[in-house]
């Protein structure tokens, strides 16, 4: 019993971790759209983009190694001592080469050397405490594994405040103070950039320590096997980077010099609206996962499984439709410039590509349990040259026919995670056949994009029709799965647990409860 609440603790504890910075970031979206011109966005988020893909390079799957070896070896501090040798070395060869060649690659990528200069900080601080993290993870320190990733994101969005809001209100009202002094007219985007070297800077010195602990002995027939081990986790994690991110990339190289900057600017300000599934997603995975590998042993858990999976599609469905219902509500509240909204017909094409990502994670439950993770790698690779194929077809077509080439990225994203979620059923189909209730999963998610399509394209912003359609679809889930809720509402003097979603799939002698 102390196992299990040991467990889902840490899962929580590590999932606040996670879901709540996210949520930070969130708040920053109505600042920037507020302040920041639509060109001056787009280049931030392109380079955010770039920051993302090479995090993933300067990780090279060794976190991932870390975790592996350390429950794996009987030397424990060979592994961190190899590890953060590794991670130390390579982020400062990194550092060093990028700082020396930093006017070429703003001139390849076509922004000012000065944010190039910033970024390559970031990264490099950033991958300095990926090790470091890893330990408080492999040790069991989840509370202060929290706090400090919640803290990084805490001190980054106060100085962005103060920076670009507070600050020039005090240089104008007492343009003598010191604080004056650090006001620049049009160093917006730099401001962003400075909050987040600070937020970094301070996360090393927390973690630094580490650094001090290791005696630097590295085992070098060690490390090659945690570098095999890792390989595969850095080309799904680039594939991944790719799907998630290139889009904004190939706007800008793609479209004309004139408007690229401006059609990310919205294209990017209108994706965040899909961070609300995308919030819902990880904070299930996070919570649910521990649950897939805990119960793999068990006879019943591929019924398990399906049950799970009808629920996530029930409750994620109504998020998709209720979302897209309320789109042009949550628009006013998060994308203050209303020049930006030009972009809201993306909307409904990222809430369902990330909902697709989200029922994808689910199905992927096969291969980690057959210890063929490398599948995992080949979808997502699939996934990106989906992505990329067709963001470099779609974008100039979208352009020259009179749409907006960033449709022809929405199109790309939701192609690229909706062939992931199909492969991925297929094959889990062929080696871990999973009885999903297809009946039932098809019948919500068709109704909600159907509901969705309805209310969004055909009476958007009419109310007196979105919210019946909502009302429709509550009242679609309560007759199909009333029998299951009606269990929930009358025991419900307890939280609802997964055994309340499924009924018989588990011995009552295998219940830790009864141990």
């Amino acid at each position: 019993m102390s196992l299990y609440k040991n467990l889902f603790k840490q899962t929580a504890i590590y999932g606040l971790a996670t879901v709540l910075p996210r949520m930070f970031s969130f708040l920053l979206v109505p600042i920037y759209t507020k302040l920041l011109p639509k060109a001056e966005y787009g280049a931030v988020n392109v380079i955010f983009a770039y920051m993302i893909f090479f995090n993933v390079i300067l990780a090279y799957g060794m976190e991932t190694s870390f975790f592996r070896f350390y429950n794996k070896e009987d030397n424990k501090k060979s592994v961190i001592e190899t590890s953060i040798i590794s991670i130390f070395w390579t982020s400062l060869l990194f550092l060093s080469a990028a700082l020396i060649f930093r006017n070429q690659l703003a001139h390849f990528i076509g922004f000012d050397v000065q944010y190039i200069t910033y970024t390559i900080w970031i990264i490099a601080l950033d991958a300095l405490v990926i090790i470091p993290f890893s330990k408080l993870r492999a040790t069991a320190r989840p509370i202060k594994y929290a706090i400090i990733k919640i803290g990084n994101v805490v001190i980054n969005l106060t100085l962005n405040l103060f920076f670009l809001i507070y600050l020039p209100k005090i240089a104008k009202a007492y343009p003598d103070s010191f604080l004056s002094s650090m006001y620049f007219e049009n160093f917006k985007i730099g401001y962003i950039f400075v909050s987040n070297i600070i937020a970094s800077l301070l996360t090393f010195a927390i973690l630094l320590p580490n650094y001090f602990q290791v005696k630097w002995h590295f085992d070098f027939g060690l490390w090659k096997r945690m570098m095999r081990y890792g390989l595969p986790i850095l080309i799904a994690g680039i594939a991944f980077a790719i799907n998630d991110q290139f889009d904004k990339i190939l706007l800008e190289k793609l479209l004309p010099a004139d408007i690229a900057k401006d059609q990310v600017g919205v294209y990017a300000a209108c994706y965040k609206l899909g961070l609300f599934m995308v919030l819902y997603r990880t904070a299930y995975t996070l919570g649910i996962e521990p649950f897939f590998f805990s119960h793999a042993s068990n006879e019943k858990a591929s019924e398990t499984y399906a049950t799970i999976t009808k629920y996530f599609v029930i409750f994620g469905s109504f998020i998709l439709l209720s979302v897209i219902v309320f789109a042009d509500v949550f628009k006013v509240l998060m994308i203050r410039d209303s020049t930006y909204w030009v972009a809201m017909k993306v909307v409904p094409l990222i809430i369902l590509a990330n909902f697709f990502l989200g029922i994808y994670t689910n199905l992927s439950v096969w291969y980690k349990l057959i210890d063929k993770t490398h599948i995992g790698a080949y979808i997502s690779l699939i996934g990106a040259g989906i992505t990329l194929s067709l963001n470099f077809i779609l974008i100039p077509i979208m352009q020259k026919n009179g749409y907006d080439g960033y449709m022809g990225s929405a199109i790309a994203t939701i192609a690229a995670y909706g062939s992931m979620m199909v492969i991925s059923y297929v094959w889990g189909n062929k080696y871990y056949p999973i009885p999903y209730d297809m009946k039932k999963i098809g019948g919500y998610l068709g109704l909600s994009i159907l509901f969705s399509v309805i209310s969004f394209y055909y009476f958007r912003e009419n109310y007196f029709v979105g919210i019946p359609l909502l009302l429709v679809f509550m009242c679609f889930i309560y007759y199909n799965e009333k029998d299951t809720l009606n269990r929930i509402i009358r025991g419900k003097s307890k939280t609802p647990t997964v055994k309340d979603l499924i009924p018989n799939t588990q011995n009552p002698d295998e219940d830790p409860d009864n141990q």
